[in-house]
């Protein structure tokens, strides 16, 4: 057995027997930190696999009530999709699939006595329970990221950030407030996106979109009054994409009246717009931060290995460095694949694929002590929608049309569906296609976007 294979072999054994301390019947404690694409399907699927025989204890620890699939934050933002018939309730799904819900947030790690500690739940001013410990013999942290705004002046005082529930909901009532202004008073709605990534533009595309409906509905033409700026210092953008795409959404964006600006550099937000280097203003009653990416929370602390973002660090085998209890998976961390340039995306195609990399090989570690094997990722191509106007993209790196460019209906297809595996890996055959059919009758009798 080569030296290295030994080493590794001796490890998963002495961190196999440490997570069983006492009795050999202990089922060890799984606690999963985070219910984003990564967190809430490893959950699931090891609450129906080991969760319901017992050989083993899943928790799932989240600060919100309900998931939603993140990609979908900015039809939620826009008003253009349901937001309380696409959230899934963490109690109620936790009960069905034998893992336990924990609502809170982690304040810190303890790796030596391996439990974190919740920080004190609140509910406004009212102190619903006090911090807590909870142990755990493997850690998996799936906490996600959100939007860096580079400590950019007045960005945290007047920009919005789209990188939750409620911060999508908090976004809406501020649109629609300033759509009814528009409808009173016949004034312009000027809004600013900056960040040029899958976020701002479907964002852009997506306002454009729900005010041509509000337009149907308030019986004045508002469609005009709408102006989008989208800000990016990039070259381009979409920079993650092939340059076809980002010239081809660039030239429908415009289409749609949206003001695209590229290397361009924001250095303050103010209540009235944002100031760009250079002295140039751009105004913007409604300003959208969705630029950069940064870990949602905070580990200084924990003796984990960071990256600059706060992304932690981790193997081949998706172990944080220097631990043998904790992995981290999705957009809150950082792996650099053997020959790779750059690490891989923080994507929702990375966050299920590394989590079903987990739920594969995760049993076996727990049971044997079996080294969970390096993860690969398989590129299946990336896509962006224009709400219903367009979509574009490109085909994985495997297959006969490797790499290929798609756009239109097919793209648009082939959006949709990600959004239904995700519901399928969640809810089963059965219930994602009931959830469908309600979808279809909703949109029968129901307005086509949020009116209240």
């Amino acid at each position: 057995m080569p030296q290295q294979a030994k080493a590794d072999h001796r490890t998963a054994q002495t961190t196999q027997r440490s997570l069983k301390p006492g009795s050999p019947e202990k089922a060890p404690n799984i606690v999963i930190v985070g219910g984003g694409v990564a967190g809430l399907a490893l959950a699931t699927r090891l609450g129906d696999t080991l969760g319901r025989r017992g050989r083993a204890r899943v928790t799932l620890i989240d600060r919100s009530w309900f998931h939603v699939w993140k990609p979908m934050l900015h039809t939620f933002a826009a008003g253009t999709w349901n937001i309380y018939q696409q959230q899934v309730h963490y109690l109620a799904h936790a009960r069905v699939h034998h893992f336990e819900y924990v609502p809170g947030q982690v304040d810190a790690i303890d790796r030596t006595a391996r439990h974190i500690r919740l920080a004190p739940l609140s509910a406004g001013t009212e102190i619903l329970a006090q911090g807590r410990d909870v142990d755990y013999d493997v850690l998996v942290l799936a906490f996600g990221s959100r939007a860096n705004d580079f400590d950019t002046p007045g960005v945290a005082e007047h920009c919005q950030f789209i990188d939750s529930q409620d911060q999508a909901e908090n976004f809406n009532t501020r649109l629609r407030a300033q759509v009814v202004r528009s409808l009173a008073e016949r004034g312009q709605i000027d809004i600013g996106i900056v960040g040029g990534g899958a976020t701002g533009v479907e964002l852009a595309a997506e306002l454009s979109r729900m005010v041509e409906l509000a337009s149907s509905y308030g019986g004045a033409d508002i469609r005009h009054r709408l102006r989008v700026t989208l800000l990016e210092s990039g070259p381009r953008i979409l920079g993650a994409f092939p340059e076809k795409v980002s010239t081809s959404v660039i030239s429908e964006l415009r289409n749609l009246g949206v003001d695209v600006r590229t290397g361009v550099k924001v250095v303050s937000a103010s209540p009235g717009g944002y100031l760009l280097e250079g002295g140039q203003s751009v105004p913007a009653a409604l300003k959208v931060w969705a630029a950069g990416i940064r870990a949602s929370s905070n580990f200084d602390q924990s003796g984990l290995e960071l990256n600059r973002a706060g992304q932690i660090v981790v193997g081949p085998d998706l172990m944080a460095r220097g631990d043998q209890c904790i992995f981290a998976l999705g957009d809150c961390a950082t792996f650099l694949p053997e020959g790779g340039e750059r690490p891989l995306p923080a994507s929702a195609q990375v966050a299920s694929q590394q989590a079903m990399h987990l739920i594969r090989h995760l049993p076996a570690f727990l049971k044997k002590g079996t080294p969970v094997p390096p993860f690969r990722f398989q590129d299946f191509g990336a896509l962006v929608a224009l709400s219903q106007y367009n979509a574009f993209g490109t085909l994985g790196r495997f297959g006969f049309f490797k790499g290929g460019f798609i756009k239109g209906r097919f793209a648009q297809l082939s959006h949709a569906v990600l959004y239904r595996r995700h519901q399928l890996s969640l809810h089963g055959p059965f219930r994602a296609a009931l959830l469908w059919v309600a979808e279809r009758i909703n949109a029968l009798v129901q307005p086509r976007i949020r009116m209240s």
